[in-house]
């Protein structure tokens, strides 16, 4: 009885309408892939403390990406500063997670085993499952190109 009630306490104490921030441990990716297969779309990783990342989460925001998977690399302790920053730019519909520890290392070998850390860090995947990996923000010309020719607007 005391679990149940503390399992309701919690769930009221969310915030109306909060961000779902799932974990992103080293199977995630398989997972967010595969729900994808036949699908094009951007996995772009970022952090808090990322001054480039935030210019690319307005400029997400701005062009209204459907198909859109985001990945801070902070940690779950910051889950009401990550749902802010998503909710400032216009993306609190967007697929969020969260690394689920704070060695991430791990996680960012689980995704790329070339990627370093820099972020922020945008793959771009075609249909086909192929992917594009950008460090930095992605030049205009290509984030155009992509959306273009691969992702609709809403």
């Amino acid at each position: 009885m005391k679990r149940w009630l503390a399992v309701v306490l919690l769930v009221l104490a969310l915030p109306a309408g909060a961000q779902e921030l799932k974990s992103f441990t080293p199977q995630s990716l398989t997972q967010i892939t595969a729900s994808r297969a036949g699908t094009p779309f951007v996995l772009a990783f970022w952090s808090l403390t990322c001054a480039h990342c935030q210019q690319e989460l307005a400029d997400f925001g701005r062009r209204h990406i459907a198909r859109l998977v985001l990945v801070s690399t902070d940690t779950p302790a910051e889950a009401e500063a990550i749902r802010a920053t998503l909710a400032r730019h216009g993306l609190e519909n967007a697929e969020a997670w969260v690394f689920a520890d704070e060695f991430g290392e791990r996680l960012r070998y689980a995704v790329d085993r070339h990627w370093a850390g820099e972020l922020p860090r945008s793959y771009f995947y075609a249909a086909d499952g192929s992917r594009r990996a950008v460090s930095g923000h992605p030049e205009t010309t290509l984030l155009d190109r992509w959306l273009g020719h691969r992702t609709p607007n809403r």
